[in-house]
C-alpha cells in the first residue's frame, strides 16, 4: 500500500482542475500544467469539491502501488506549481566565467571555452540573471529541473578547484592535488 498515494491533494482557492480521459489540466494564478495519465486501467482519479483523490483497484499489487504514488505526486506537483512556481538557482564559479541574458529566452555563457555558449530557454520558464547566479522559475517542476540540469551539463563543477556551473545549494566534494615528492 502506498503511503503517498492514499493522501488527499487539497485544492486551494483559485486552482481549477479539468479531468479528461488521458490527461488532467491544472490551471491556477501562475499558469497551466498538463499531467498525462499513466496508460494503466487500475489507477483512477476522483475530484471532490476542494480536493483530489487517487485510488487503485488492488493496493497490495506492487506495480499498482507504485503507479498510485507516482500519479498522486505528479498531480500534487501540478497543483503546487500553479499556486507557487518552482525555482532552481545555478551559480557560475570560476575566474572569467560570465553569464548574460540576451532577449527574453537566450542565455549567453562564457565558461572557459574558446567560444560563448548560447542556450535557448523553452517557453514556460522565466530566467533572471544577477551577477553569477541564474534563477529559473516555472510551474512545471520536471521542466524546471530538466532545464537546470541541461545548463549545468555545459560545464559541470570539477573537484580540484570547484570551477564550473553548480546549483547554489550543492556542495562540491574537493580532492587534494598531487603531493610533491621530497628527497631522492
Amino acid at each position: 500500500m502506498s503511503r503517498i498515494g492514499k493522501k488527499f491533494i487539497p485544492l486551494p482557492a483559485g486552482v481549477n482542475v479539468n479531468m479528461e480521459a488521458t490527461r488532467i489540466i491544472v490551471t491556477g494564478p501562475h499558469g497551466q500544467v498538463t499531467v498525462p495519465l499513466a496508460e494503466h486501467a487500475h489507477v483512477s482519479e476522483t475530484k471532490e469539491p476542494r480536493q483530489l483523490e487517487v485510488s487503485v483497484d488492488d493496493a497490495t499489487h506492487v506495480k499498482q502501488s507504485a503507479l498510485w504514488g507516482l500519479t498522486r505526486q505528479l498531480l500534487n506537483n501540478a497543483v503546487t506549481g500553479v499556486q507557487t512556481p518552482f525555482s532552481k538557482a545555478l551559480e557560475f564559479v570560476g575566474v572569467g566565467f560570465k553569464v548574460a541574458l540576451e532577449g527574453k529566452d537566450t542565455l549567453v555563457m562564457d565558461v572557459g571555452f574558446s567560444h560563448k555558449v548560447r542556450f535557448s530557454v523553452p517557453e514556460g520558464i522565466s530566467v533572471t540573471v544577477e551577477k553569477q547566479i541564474v534563477t529559473l522559475r516555472g510551474v512545471d517542476r520536471q521542466l524546471v529541473g530538466e532545464i537546470a540540469a541541461q545548463i549545468r551539463r555545459v560545464k559541470p563543477p570539477e573537484p580540484y578547484k570547484g570551477k564550473g556551473i553548480k546549483y547554489t545549494d550543492e556542495v562540491i566534494r574537493r580532492k587534494a592535488g598531487k603531493a610533491a615528492k621530497t628527497g631522492a
